[in-house]
């Protein structure tokens, strides 16, 4: 069995199209002109801005001309994680999907669900031939997953709807009212390298942390699953300190928004040491997978030789970046007191590398509270300058703040419980959606954000899940159907 056999098959029609289309973030350009394209062949109003958001428009079925308006809207990017052993390009390869029992998933990658399954509701919201609405626009931004700029593009009076369904959250029968705002961090911390001469005694290896599970440095940093950087930093720190380990360059993570899965460092062991780094990783390993035995029972920490190196970091200046690391914010910072169990504030330490002199560490901060964010960004900004370092911030967002009198949720709760007898859940989400950005471009819109059952997006483990996504779409059908009037 094949996606293409699941129902509804149109919106798992659409949603294989989308995985045939290379689509990573900042890279999405074929998959732009693809939705371009699509809404043009059913003779609807189409529209690409100057940073290639689509915007679609479908006029109301006869005698729902008066309903308030409705954008449909999710993001078109994805995020290209796989695992190690997987050969696959993501700007040219297309995603292979598996049917798991209940479940759709990937082979060795993300899926992209996450949100190429809203993007496929909208579009078959607007290929339907049976459906009952109002006024429709369909909004597919680009480049949500590292930076939302085609949501902080987007030009204010060119949709006109005033109802907003973010179609990129992901547990069906939750309606997500609120997420979190986000700030990237890059902190750089500069180091100077010592020539290794010909006749030096050392041997060269490199030292990994592999098999961590990684995943949505929003959704799942309240896990508490082990962070390959910071791991690797635990397991350095100690070698270079008393072992006289020379650091030769360091690197871990590639995407701020997720959990970094693999880290690694290149080294010199003195001359009779060896086996000591040896015997210390082969002790440190169970500890650390007894204090993630839940989250990661894959982790691992690994040596193996390698390459001579023509230089080394200097030793003090790889301690500073080393406790920098160490020390610098990671993982959740606080939990919210007005919602239970939600996220406020949380940091990802999500990249780290050596490069031309300089240490450097991107982090993704997220909260619902703006000073709690800031003061999370003074913080980091205090250890690394302790370290001789410096650290920017950019890219920085508002969350988006729930409105408890939003019409649309009235609607939206009522259609539900009259669908499967049960209210859905009414959330926040510690992660960032783009209704915050949007919301402020157009204050006055009514919103809120729905989706399937997705689990582990932004990794490997990434799957969605099949019933889910029926309920989904007998619901965003039905709402649409009951849209009030203006």
């Amino acid at each position: 069995m094949t996606i293409r056999d699941l129902e509804p098959s149109l919106v798992w029609k659409n949603f294989h199209a989308l995985t045939q289309i290379p689509r990573p973030s900042k890279k999405e350009s074929k998959a732009v002109e693809y939705l371009y394209e699509f809404g043009r062949s059913l003779g609807l109003e189409t529209i690409k801005d100057e940073v290639g958001n689509i915007i679609i428009r479908k006029p109301a079925t006869p005698g729902m001309e008066n309903r308030r308006g409705v954008i449909l809207q999710g993001h078109i990017d994805m995020v290209p994680q796989k695992n190690a052993d997987k050969v696959h390009d993501f700007e040219k390869d297309p995603i292979t999907t598996l049917v798991d029992g209940d479940w759709v998933r990937a082979d060795g990658t993300t899926l992209g669900a996450d949100n190429g399954l809203g993007v496929a509701v909208a579009l078959s919201v607007l290929e339907s031939k049976d459906l009952k609405h109002g006024p429709v626009e369909v909004l597919v931004t680009v480049d949500e997953e590292t930076g939302m700029t085609g949501a902080n593009a987007l030009k204010p009076g060119v949709l006109k709807g005033d109802i907003l369904i973010n179609l990129d959250s992901e547990t069906e029968g939750e309606l997500y009212v609120g997420c979190a705002g986000g700030l990237d961090a890059t902190a750089e911390i500069p180091y100077r390298t010592v020539p290794v001469s010909s006749g030096d005694s050392g041997h060269p290896h490199r030292i990994g942390v592999s098999g961590c599970k990684g995943g949505h440095s929003g959704m799942d940093i309240i896990l508490c699953r082990a962070n390959a950087n910071k791991v690797l930093a635990r397991v350095l720190l100690p070698l270079v300190r008393d072992f006289g380990v020379r650091l030769v360059s360091l690197e871990g993570g590639n995407m701020r928004n997720a959990i970094p899965r693999e880290a690694w460092a290149e080294v010199l062991i003195p001359d009779g040491k060896v086996g000591d780094v040896d015997q210390y990783i082969h002790e440190l390993l169970p500890v650390v997978k007894s204090e993630y035995s839940a989250t990661d029972p894959q982790l691992y920490i690994g040596m193996r030789a390698s390459g001579r190196a023509g230089s080394v970091i200097d030793t003090e200046d790889a301690l500073k970046c080393l406790r920098a690391l160490t020390a610098s914010p990671e993982g959740v910072e606080r939990m919210s007191d007005r919602m239970p169990g939600l996220v406020e504030t949380s940091n990802n330490t999500a990249i780290v590398k050596t490069e031309d002199g300089r240490f450097v560490i991107k982090t993704l901060m997220r909260s619902s509270v703006d000073s709690a964010k800031e003061f999370l960004a003074e913080k980091m900004r205090a250890v690394i300058e302790l370290a001789g370092g410096t650290v920017s911030f950019t890219g920085g967002y508002s969350g988006w703040a729930p409105d408890n009198n939003s019409r649309i949720l009235h609607t939206m709760k009522e259609v539900y419980k009259n669908l499967y007898g049960n209210e859905p859940a009414v959330m926040a989400i510690h992660a960032g959606l783009e209704c915050g950005i949007l919301g402020g471009i157009y204050p006055d819109w009514d919103m809120i954000s729905c989706g399937p059952t997705i689990l582990s997006p932004h990794s490997p483990d990434e799957r969605v899940n099949i019933p889910s996504v029926m309920k989904w779409w007998n619901f965003i059908k039905k709402v649409l159907e009951e849209i009030p009037e203006k």
